[in-house]
């Protein structure tokens, strides 16, 4: 049965779909099947031309369950719910739907405000750091500010994904054949680090990674 993940949250601009798209790439990249599902009604569909993972238009509250119904039917696969900003009960509906909830946030105060907000809303969540810094001064200052997070908040952080400004290259209509290394290593990283969430530990991610399934293939909506 495929695992469901979901990224969602309040904010608008906190990185959900550049980190949806990129968590497909990665997890392509590591064997694993992927299919990068378009929750958001107000964002345009891309295609799926050009891409290691599939794509669903799940638009709907009817789209979506049938999307996710297929998804489940799918051993080995995994589903990557990408959510919108905004819509709290849409948020709620994804979140008892998924094995796994993601809350990407950027470093602002105001980020941080609102990501431990939706983490008290969704008691299962984490928290993921989303477009990090790369400079090793504003890095220190992203950590502080993560620093003043109440403690049973911090235990909920994920490690942080990092700048890399060709993500938006996976957000194009059709990506390059060719993707550089700095995108492919970071999508590489995240993808562990969602598979050691959603496995539990390190011998069962690499376990499921070689047993990858070749059978099965989808069909989106």
């Amino acid at each position: 049965m495929a695992e469901i993940i979901c990224l969602i949250g309040t904010k608008g601009g906190s990185g959900k779909t550049t980190l949806s798209h990129m968590l497909c790439h990665g997890l392509s990249l590591l064997g694993r099947k992927a299919a990068c599902v378009m929750t958001d009604e107000y964002r345009e569909p891309l295609r799926p031309e050009g891409r290691r993972y599939v794509m669903a238009d799940a638009r709907s509250p009817e789209a979506r369950q049938r999307v996710i119904s297929k998804l489940r039917e799918l051993p080995n696969w995994i589903g990557v719910l990408d959510g919108g900003a905004n819509r709290t009960e849409t948020d709620v509906s994804l979140y008892e739907l998924s094995d796994l909830v993601l809350l990407p946030f950027r470093d602002s105060a105001e980020d941080l405000r609102i990501v431990m907000h939706d983490m008290e809303l969704f008691p299962r969540a984490y928290a993921l750091p989303s477009q990090w810094p790369n400079n090793r001064w504003q890095q220190e200052a992203a950590s502080h500010l993560i620093s003043t997070m109440p403690e049973d908040f911090q235990h909920r952080v994920l490690d942080p994904v990092f700048s890399v400004s060709a993500s938006k290259l996976l957000l194009q209509a059709r990506p390059p054949e060719t993707l550089p290394a700095p995108l492919n290593n970071a999508s590489r990283t995240l993808a562990r680090q969602v598979l050691e969430q959603v496995g539990g530990d390190k011998e069962t991610v690499l376990d499921a990674l070689t047993r990858a399934s070749v059978e099965a293939s989808p069909h989106t909506t």
